[in-house]
């Protein structure tokens, strides 16, 4: 089992940046492929950003690639996600998961472990 929490969400003015933290906890996150997907009211939740369990491979939105970086650091047991350029559009709660083998790196449905969330707002 792993436990997730996210931090790190708040309000900026578009054009600005914000840092998102995912702390686990119960066991290392090393052995778990690690999400970051957010929800905007009304919406489903989508895909947003994904990193292997040893940082050799990301995958990005295309919403949100050029702005948007994900990183992990295996030995602090955290998942960042760095937003820069953020616009209105972003604005979300956004969510830290983790899979130990999900079948698909982008499908909600296929990670087991997730955090509460933590809310994002870009005004314009």
């Amino acid at each position: 089992q792993v436990q997730l929490v996210e931090s790190g969400g708040g309000l900026v003015q578009a054009g600005g940046s914000l840092r998102l933290s995912c702390a686990a906890s119960g066991r290392t996150i090393s052995s778990y492929v690690m999400g970051w997907f957010r929800q905007a009211p009304g919406k489903e939740r989508e895909f947003v950003a994904t990193i292997s369990r040893s940082s050799s491979v990301t995958r990005l939105a295309g919403s949100v690639k050029g702005r948007f970086t994900i990183s992990r650091d295996n030995a602090k047991k955290s998942v960042y996600l760095q937003m820069n350029s953020l616009k209105p559009e972003d604005t979300a709660v956004y969510y830290c998961a983790a899979d130990q083998a999900p079948n698909s790196y982008s499908d909600t449905d296929d990670y087991d472990y997730w955090g509460q969330g933590t809310q994002v707002t870009v005004s314009s």
